[in-house]
C-alpha cells in the first residue's frame, strides 16, 4: 500500500517539479525540451514579467473577493439548510428539498447555462458578485449533503439539554451546533474555494467586463503573448496556484480532526 500510494503520489509531484522549474528557467532553456532539468541560471525574472502581463494584482484580489463570498455563502446557506433537512426530516417538505437538491448534482452545466447568461444580464450580475452568488448555489446540495451526514452524528442529547437551559433555536445552533462542525466547515470550504478558485467556465462566460475577470480567464486571455516564452507562462500558473496549496495546508488539519468525540458519555 505504501509502494502504490508513493507511485501514485508522483502524479502530482512530478507536474509541480516541472512546473517549479519551468518558472525559474530562461526563456532559451524552457524550449530546450528538458523539462525535468533544473534552472541553470536561477530567473526570477519570470514572475516579474507574468506579474505585468496578467495584471496580477487586479485579477488576483477579484479571484480572492470570488472566492471568499462564495465559500462564506456556501458555509452560511448550506449549514443552516442542513440543520433543518436533519433536525426536522419527519416533515415532508424538508425530506423533499433534500432530495430535490441531490437531484440538482445530476443536472448537467452546459444545460443551464444559457439560462444563467440571461438572467445575470437581465439582473445587472454579469460581474464578480454574479459568479459568487453562482458558485455557492453549484455548490449548495453537495455541501448540503456532505453537512447532513455529519449532523446526524451529532447527538440530540446536546441540543435537548441546552433547550433545557432556555436555549432558542438559534443560540443552540450557532453555541452548539455551528462549533462542532468545524471539520466537516474545513472540509466544505476547501471544496468551495478549490471549485471556485479554478472555474474558468462560468467566469468566461458570465462577466462582460474583461477588466473583472477571474484569474484562470485571464491567464487564457494572455495565453497567446506567453508564446514560446514557457518560463513565464509557467510562472503565472504557479502564482495562480500558490493560494490553494496554502489554504489546503491551514484548513486540512481541521478535516482530520474530530471535535465531537467525547462530546456526550454513555
Amino acid at each position: 500500500m505504501t509502494v502504490a500510494l508513493a507511485l501514485c503520489s508522483l502524479t502530482v509531484l512530478a507536474p509541480l517539479y516541472v512546473t517549479l522549474t519551468m518558472a525559474f528557467k530562461t526563456s532559451e532553456q524552457s524550449v530546450e525540451g528538458n523539462a525535468f532539468a533544473l534552472p541553470a541560471p536561477f530567473n526570477p525574472a519570470s514572475f516579474a514579467e507574468a506579474w505585468q502581463l496578467t495584471r496580477f494584482p487586479v485579477s488576483f484580489s477579484i479571484s480572492v473577493g470570488v472566492a471568499a463570498l462564495t465559500v462564506a455563502l456556501t458555509l452560511l446557506l448550506s449549514s443552516l439548510a442542513s440543520y433543518a433537512i436533519v433536525r426536522y426530516w419527519s416533515h415532508r417538505f424538508f425530506r423533499w428539498s433534500f432530495v430535490y437538491l441531490l437531484a440538482s448534482m445530476f443536472l448537467p452545466f452546459p444545460v443551464i447555462a444559457l439560462t444563467e447568461i440571461k438572467l445575470t444580464a437581465l439582473t445587472g450580475l454579469d460581474n464578480p458578485l454574479g459568479v459568487a452568488i453562482l458558485h455557492a448555489m453549484f455548490q449548495l446540495a453537495f455541501s448540503v449533503l456532505l453537512f447532513s451526514a455529519y449532523l446526524r452524528s451529532i447527538p440530540v442529547e446536546l441540543e435537548e439539554s441546552a433547550r433545557i437551559d432556555g436555549a432558542t433555536t438559534w443560540q443552540v445552533f450557532w453555541r452548539i451546533i455551528l462549533p462542532l462542525l468545524g471539520p466537516m466547515i474545513a472540509t466544505v470550504g476547501i471544496f468551495a474555494f478549490l471549485a471556485s478558485w479554478n472555474d474558468f467556465m462560468l467566469p468566461s462566460m458570465i462577466v462582460s467586463d474583461p477588466t473583472l475577470q477571474v484569474l484562470p480567464v485571464v491567464q487564457n486571455i494572455f495565453q497567446s503573448q506567453f508564446g514560446t516564452n514557457y518560463n513565464v507562462a509557467f510562472a503565472s500558473y504557479l502564482m495562480a496556484m500558490a493560494p490553494t496549496i496554502v489554504v489546503y495546508l491551514i484548513a486540512q488539519r481541521w478535516v482530520i480532526s474530530g471535535i465531537t468525540q467525547g462530546a456526550v458519555k454513555s
